[in-house]
């Protein structure tokens, strides 16, 4: 019986479980995908394969297995390269599935010729290439399997386009079964107790938990060391949930009292990278002792010295700590001069917040269009939220109650991210939990980078939330009678400021175009209004356009934009 090379890459990947495929395809990959469908996989065809990409990567931290990306060769494959870098950036299985040119063609200036072999390698754990037919099994359960042992990250497969409509004959494939789950690593037992004890003598500790946690499905083993030891913790942006972010121990608004002033800190799957102020001094105590625990052994002691570290996976180690405080009881008091402290903060920074929510004045500003999101969008949804002051702000007024339900522009800082993670969520959410919700909140400019991709989701009909909190450009924008005075000044390219975008733009109107419901808003009631609809309507995908002062910012004294000091 013969296969095309087609047939047998998804064959390939159905037996490593690979449940969901994003791409745009085109020569030389277009029988990939139907292939890849008649094997049970679904195909989502996307509008931009950086769009594409990003979604193929969020199912992989969603789920644990790999998404695949499909790409055309040359142009196609280089727009994804967007995609390999956030994702291995963010440590997060991929599967990157790109056309070639055919071989032997090779060097003489084919149709899209590209070393995508070579250019792979910088973005990926793993790119390569299978140099015949009777490979690509064992190259896929390879690259499958790369992407989720050790720290995760993509992974490339190059496929000439002769393979694909190439036959073979089913004897002479070499089959591979499905890999093996990821091998959980523990920490030595020496460390484990090294921890506890400098945890004991601790007098202000601090947990900090990282997406690295969130990915382990560590929440439980957290959640009993944080109540048994009576820990303050904060979350890393895409870790919030893991614990509860309303549980009392969240130390979450009080972020830059507690990295300051903390003298023991539990890293459990964060880094001590730019999001944490590298772990230095002034944002961090000279001597802090940090207990770092990661499941990769080459982040172990990046930036800071650390007092422990403890290699392994996030939620075999936290289990190992809470055996080893069975044994020798501690609990930290909820009496101390440092809950104290960091109660005060808290409950300072939570009134100012509430003080902006509640201002009455329009346009509205951020806070009060998130008081009113935060009030009516169900607790169990899945958030995706990227901009600057959008997901900035949108993170501290947002609360996250369960674990993997906050996608944002992560280590990498991307924009663009924003649609196609929401539909590989609601792609996920139809499948493993029907009925949840993905609300998408991306501000204005974030929004451009991949709003065709509304087009996707009308098409899918994926019952996603999209809010714009439109302030008319990127940080800041201009009114429409300043926009006005601004264009009499002459052209535009060399008088408009470079962060400004079009005032009053109707983003409502592109979900309109493809059959979704748009709304478009200016007051707080409006916006309940739009809300309480859309969040009704569990069928149709629905964009909320939210206009906002445009000069609206972050709370003042604290946060100019520039030193983007509350990440």
């Amino acid at each position: 019986e013969a296969l095309s090379g087609a047939q047998l890459i998804a064959q390939a990947l159905r037996d490593q479980n690979i449940e969901y495929m994003f791409g745009i395809v085109g020569i030389p990959v277009t029988e990939i995908a139907v292939a890849a469908q008649a094997a049970g996989i679904k195909y989502v065809g996307m509008r931009n394969e950086q769009a594409a990409c990003y979604a193929a990567s969020a199912v992989g931290y969603l789920t644990g297995r790999p998404g695949v990306c499909l790409v055309v060769s040359g142009p196609g494959f280089l727009h994804a390269l967007g995609g390999m870098a956030n994702a291995t950036i963010n440590c997060w299985p991929l599967i990157v599935i790109g056309g070639s040119s055919d071989r032997n063609q090779e060097t003489m200036g084919a149709f899209q010729e590209f070393p995508q072999v070579e250019a792979g390698r910088l973005y990926n754990k793993l790119s390569v290439r299978p140099s015949s037919l009777e490979v690509i099994p064992a190259v896929i359960e390879k690259a499958v399997r790369t992407s989720i042992y050790g720290r995760p990250g993509s992974c490339y497969i190059d496929i000439p386009g002769d393979f694909v409509n190439l036959q073979v004959n089913k004897s002479s494939v070499k089959y591979v079964e499905c890999c093996l789950p990821p091998p959980i690593s523990m920490a030595e037992y020496s460390a484990v107790s090294k921890a506890a004890s400098i945890l004991a003598l601790s007098k202000q500790p601090l947990l900090i938990i990282g997406k690295g946690a969130a990915y382990s499905h560590a929440e439980n083993n957290i959640r009993k060391l944080v109540d048994l030891c009576g820990l303050p913790f904060l979350p890393t942006p895409m870790a919030k949930g893991v614990v509860a972010d309303n549980h009392p121990n969240c130390v979450a608004a009080a972020r830059s009292t507690a990295l300051q002033h903390a003298d023991v800190i539990i890293l459990l799957g964060a880094r001590l990278n730019w999001i944490l102020h590298f772990g230095l001094p002034p944002r961090f105590r000279q001597d802090v002792k940090v207990i770092q625990i990661d499941i990769c052994a080459e982040e172990l002691g990046n930036n800071v010295r650390p007092a422990a570290i403890l290699l392994g996976d996030i939620n075999a180690v936290t289990k190992q700590l809470l055996e080893e405080f069975s044994k020798r009881s501690f609990k930290y008091p909820s009496n101390s001069e440092w809950w104290k402290r960091l109660r005060a903060k808290m409950k300072n920074n939570e009134e100012r917040s509430k003080e902006l929510a509640l201002q009455k004045s329009l346009p509205m500003n951020y806070y009060t269009v998130f008081h009113h999101i935060r009030e009516l969008i169900p607790k169990d949804c899945i958030l995706v939220s990227e901009g600057a002051n959008t997901m900035d702000i949108g993170r501290t007024m947002l609360p996250n109650y369960y674990p993997r339900q906050r996608l944002d522009a992560g280590t990498f800082g991307t924009m663009g991210v924003g649609l196609g993670f929401a539909i590989a969520a609601a792609m996920v959410a139809k499948d493993r939990a029907p009925g949840k919700r993905v609300v998408c909140i991306e501000g204005d400019s974030a929004f451009g980078f991949s709003g065709m991709e509304v087009e996707t989701i009308c098409r899918y009909n994926l019952p996603i939330l999209i809010i714009v909190v439109n302030n008319n450009g990127i940080y800041t924008g201009l009114d429409a009678n300043s926009w006005k005075e601004m264009l009499k000044l002459g052209n535009p390219a060399t008088c408009v400021p470079p962060v400004s975008l079009l005032p009053n733009s109707h983003y409502e109107e592109i979900m309109s175009a493809f059959g979704g419901k748009g709304y478009f808003v200016k007051t707080p009631e409006e916006l309940q209004n739009a809300l309480k609809a859309s969040l009704t309507d569990e069928e149709t995908p629905s964009l909320i356009n939210v206009m906002i002062d445009p000069q609206s910012e972050r709370k003042k004294q604290e946060f100019p934009w520039l030193t983007r000091s509350n990440l």
